[in-house]
């Protein structure tokens, strides 16, 4: 009965706006491991940084999210706008400028933001079999997004094997299973139920639903800045009242205790199938589907928005994606085409908002869809050895995705005499209606190997990308009518020079070309309102890397490390500047500021290092540690200002993470049973700041503050049995953010997740 409830609310129609007449409104044992694989099975990205997180380890360390499963990888920074949202930072970057694929195909879509995005927080991490992320700049094998990093999504897979001991089993086998979490820190509760079946020996399907409520989120109190200003976000809820700082960071005198954050809490449903038929052993075939639905989620930092009435609240009354796609992966067997992988997908983002405005009588309401259809193929070519020294191997491919958008906003007027509603259509939503964007590519990388000792890489992709909007001249948007296209290339040796060390070192351009958010969107950030710009160009990366790689043993213990450093610029970098409103737009007057993206001149620079290390085997001991840092500067986009802030010619890139790491050490007394582990995670000060950071609402002033955080979890897990797993996160009760985060860290508190199979 319960799943039969799930499946109609997801498959529920989505709301409209309102008509005038209706105001309604990694093995489970094994470490962290380096898996070098790249967006189709046949695409391998090697020799580059990247690590693996597995879904025993999300299970282990109890991710409240996807996004949060990544927070123990060094060069990546998850930030969130609210509770029910999450933007992982790659080096620096992230929104448009980190790619994101999953099982082949883009979650990136035409109305990704410049900055944090809640997009990867859509995919329900139940689902998903392991997170590969790729550092630095991957456009050649991945495409134009990828120009920070990439992070390829590998989803669960139904079992073609039977579980009878001869393998052989019946026809028909069943293996059903179910998950129920709880956390204290925000009255979390949920599950999930699943079934996993077996048709004979060729065809298997797994399927299931998920349920999750949280309510808001406890901190362990507020975070102050160097200069003990507090960001304006998040208002507190103390005794029933919402409380907030004023623009200098301080609190009204007199207020009690503040650690309840206002403006969070959210609920979430999910379903899922997924069926694979094998007619051959060479031939393998897929259909999916991934539905999420996510209601009720504000949007933290404005709720209420920053110097707004604290009745103000901006909230996602719907974020919803679905994802359907088919997919075939065959061996053909053939000097050309010894694998070949193709795929066709449909994906629906649809997302409905509402900003109410008790005092003034208003609510600003606003509905966006953006609709995908997405093709590729993509092959590697057999190894060819000419002489005994050298094999010689090449990957391929093309691929197109075709992006439409339908944008609506309207004005709800309520009377305060009879209480009757009045609504007024815009003449344009936070996108234009109609705009569309197509783009595509072709790529080839050639592979040549030496004695097993040396492998040099290297590869070329040609892309093409195409934006279409219509004017509105009732509120003075200008058309878009643009094209682009670019060749980038990359190089790259891979050398074992002398026992388990192994050099590798690449050099990659990346080419992104502005989407529909960057030439259309009008919208409300936490720095102020963006306009649009239709004028913008592409913008172009180069990145270098270089970094060594080894394994081996110390006595009978294992031990491996890794260490990168880099370097990335990046020129016609896309950064908001001052702006004037446009006449119509009463809105843009109202906010804080009005900013606009343009291209700044001149080259900016993010340069870092990462590096990891782990001492210990899957059973026993075991102890890994990881630190990263990035610096980002770039010249400065402002004009009309004072002299000494326009003056300086390079200035801080935004929202770089500061010098962070963490150290996490385990017991484990068998490859299934019982566990136990702890881990630090900590983070520098964080003082370098663009100018959109010292306007921005969600950083204290002068900059986010460091901290030193520490979980401690305990669990077991018995094959094809029982899992459970307890960890009690933040022990310290430490108030800490994550930087250019709109919401602080979870208080003290536990998380409990029991998981029943069969």
């Amino acid at each position: 009965m319960w799943n039969a409830l799930v499946i109609a609310a997801l498959l529920a129609p989505e709301s409209a706006a309102p008509a005038p007449e209706s105001a309604a409104p990694t093995p489970e044992s094994a470490a962290p491991s380096v898996v070098v694989q790249g967006r189709r099975e046949a695409s391998p990205v090697k020799g580059r940084s990247s690590q693996t997180v597995t879904r025993a380890e999300m299970q282990e360390h109890q991710a409240r999210s996807l996004p949060d499963a990544l927070r123990a990888v060094p060069g990546v920074s998850v930030q969130q706008t609210s509770h029910g949202q999450a933007s992982p930072f790659i080096r620096g970057l992230t929104g448009q400028r980190t790619l994101m694929l999953f099982d082949g195909f883009h979650l990136n879509h035409a109305l990704f933001r410049q900055g944090p995005n809640q997009y990867m927080f859509t995919v329900d991490r139940h689902v998903v079999e392991q997170v590969q992320v790729v550092r630095g700049s991957a456009s050649v094998l991945l495409g134009p997004a990828a120009i920070g990093g990439a992070l390829l999504l590998k989803p669960r897979e139904p079992r073609l094997e039977s579980s009878a001991p001869d393998m052989s089993g019946p026809w028909l086998e069943l293996h059903p299973r179910a998950l129920l979490r709880h956390a204290t820190q925000d009255a979390e509760f949920g599950g999930r139920a699943e079934v996993d079946v077996r048709f004979g020996e060729r065809t298997a399907l797994l399927t299931g639903v998920g349920y999750r409520d949280a309510d808001l989120l406890e901190s362990s109190g507020p975070v102050r800045g160097p200069t003990g200003a507090e960001p304006q976000s998040p208002c507190y809820e103390v005794d029933g009242e919402v409380v907030c700082v004023n623009r200098e960071g301080l609190p009204p005198p007199g207020v009690g205790e503040r650690r309840l954050q206002h403006g969070t809490g959210f609920s979430e449903l999910t379903a899922d199938a997924r069926l694979v038929h094998a007619p051959s052993t060479s031939t393998r075939l897929t259909a999916a589907a991934y539905l999420y639905r996510q209601f009720d989620a504000p949007r933290t930092d404005m709720c209420p928005p920053p110097e707004a009435s604290v009745t103000e609240c901006t909230r996602f009354e719907e974020q919803f994606r679905t994802h359907t796609y088919a997919k075939a992966s065959l061996q053909p067997d053939t000097a050309a085409a010894a694998t070949l992988t193709t795929g066709l997908g449909y994906q629906r983002y649809h997302e409905r908002r509402r900003l109410d405005r008790p005092l003034s009588g208003t609510t600003l309401g606003g509905r966006d869809t953006v609709e995908m259809l997405e093709a590729f193929a993509q092959a590697s070519t057999a190894t060819w050895s000419p002489l005994p020294p050298l094999r010689l191997r090449a990957d391929y491919g093309v691929d197109a995705l075709h992006e439409s958008v339908a944008s609506a906003a309207w004005v709800i007027f309520t009377s305060s005499l009879n209480d009757t509603q009045t609504v007024l259509p815009q003449s344009r939503g936070t996108y234009v209606d109609g705009s569309t964007l197509l783009q595509g590519g072709a790529f080839v990388a050639p592979s040549v190997g030496f004695y097993e000792r040396v492998t040099l890489r290297t590869g070329l992709r040609v892309s093409f990308a195409r934006a279409d909007a219509p004017a509105d001249e009732r509120s003075d948007t200008a058309p878009v009518k643009s094209a682009w296209s670019s060749a980038v290339a990359n190089a790259g040796i891979e050398a074992r020079v002398v026992g388990p060390l192994t050099l590798l070192t690449s050099v990659e351009q990346g080419f992104r070309p502005p989407n529909l958010d960057d030439l259309t969107a009008r919208q409300a950030t936490g720095r102020g309102y963006q306009l649009e710009n239709p004028a913008l160009k592409p913008e172009r990366s180069l990145t270098l890397e270089v970094g060594a790689r080894a394994a081996g043993a110390l006595g009978a213990v294992p031990v491996s490390a890794e260490a990168f450093v880099f370097r990335t610029t990046l020129s016609d970098t896309m950064e908001r500047r001052r702006a004037d409103c446009p006449a119509p737009d009463l809105e843009c007057r109202a906010n804080r500021a009005a900013l606009q993206l343009v291209n700044v001149p001149g080259v900016a620079e993010i340069r870092g290092y990462e590096a990891r290390a782990r001492a210990g085997g899957p059973v026993g001991p075991a102890l890994s540690a990881s630190v990263a840092f990035a610096e980002g500067e770039t010249d400065n986009p402002l004009t009309g200002l004072a002299a000494q802030d326009a003056s300086k010619r390079r200035v801080p890139m935004s929202r770089i993470a500061p010098l962070n790491g963490s150290v996490d050490a385990s017991w484990r007394w068998s490859l299934h049973g019982f566990y136990t582990g702890a881990t630090l995670y900590w983070a520098r000060a964080q003082t370098a700041l663009s100018y959109g950071d010292t306007t921005d609402a969600r950083i204290p002033r002068g900059g986010t503050p460091g901290y030193a955080r520490v979980d401690a979890r305990l669990g077991v897990r018995l094959p094809d049995r029982l899992a459970m797993s307890l960890v009690a996160e933040n022990i310290t009760d430490t108030p800490y953010r994550i930087h250019g985060s709109s919401i602080n860290g979870p208080a003290r508190g536990l998380q409990l997740t029991v998981e029943v199979m069969q």
